[in-house]
């Protein structure tokens, strides 16, 4: 058996320092075999620039995915390019830079991860995400035959649409789990064709915010009085994630733990 680690989206200063500092000790507590961190939000603003990147990756992370702010920091367009532990949602159109599947090998056991995003309440300019992880799927146990566990990140809005994709790649996947919306959901559960399936993991950042964002910002935007800066809450650290114990020779999720915590 082994454990992967999921972490929610990182959100600001707050997160990825939360993140450099905290992730080892996670990684230990849990006993993860690999680490999957989404980091699209990392930067002070929206998106992660490299230096953050390789620091994810140096704290522990085996894969770093992305999402709609994937692109917001033009430089991490080079390590798109040239490495296959950062990747970026894969129904992007296919001239933009980076990929959205990569495959990992860690003491023998490889471990594909594919980043995908939902089309609802989201950038029109996707292709199906459906039809699309369908098909990578295939593409990846095709060219790798000895490859049983797949994780997919899927950062989507509507929770009908992850609900309707998770049912969609029942058996064919080994985990999909939502990132995205910054809430953590109280669904996790394993399909019956043996896939593990949480709405959405959550976030890493400030717990006393909302979604990331600090509230004495986000309150008054909603009251329609005058929008002041946006700017990302730093009190109080958590971290959301969630841990899939997987048999590695079926690549069925047996069990699935959330983490939901003050560090």
């Amino acid at each position: 058996m082994i454990n992967v680690l999921a972490i929610g989206d990182v959100v600001g200063k707050l997160g990825r320092e939360t993140v450099f500092s905290k992730l080892p000790g996670l990684i230990e507590e849990y006993n993860a075999f690999f680490t999957v961190v989404n980091g699209e939000n990392a930067t002070t603003g929206n998106g992660i620039n490299e230096k953050y990147a390789y620091k994810m990756l140096e704290c522990g992370a085996d894969v770093i995915t992305l999402g709609n702010h994937a692109y917001s920091k033009p430089e991490i367009n080079n390590m798109l390019e040239c490495s296959d532990r950062i990747i970026r949602p894969l129904n992007y159109p296919a001239d933009m830079a980076g990929d959205g599947v990569t495959v990992i090998e860690k003491d023998n056991i490889k471990l594909g991860v594919i980043n995908i995003m939902g089309k609802t309440y989201m950038d029109g300019k996707l292709s199906c995400p459906f039809k699309t992880l369908d098909k990578a799927v295939e593409n990846l146990k095709r060219r790798y035959d000895d490859l049983k566990c797949i994780i997919v990140d899927f950062h989507a809005e509507a929770t009908s649409e992850k609900k309707a994709l998770g049912f969609y790649m029942d058996g064919k996947i080994s985990a999909i789990y939502g990132t995205h919306t910054h809430v953590q959901t109280n669904d996790k559960r394993v399909l019956d064709g043996g896939t593990g399936y949480v709405t959405d993991i959550g976030m890493t950042g400030s717990y006393d915010s909302v979604i990331g964002l600090k509230k004495e910002i986000a309150i008054p935007r909603f009251l329609g009085e005058a929008q002041n800066r946006f700017r990302w809450a730093e009190e109080r650290p958590m971290i959301n994630a969630a841990v899939f114990k997987i048999d590695e020779n079926t690549g069925k999720t047996l069990e699935i733990t959330l983490i939901n915590k003050d560090v």
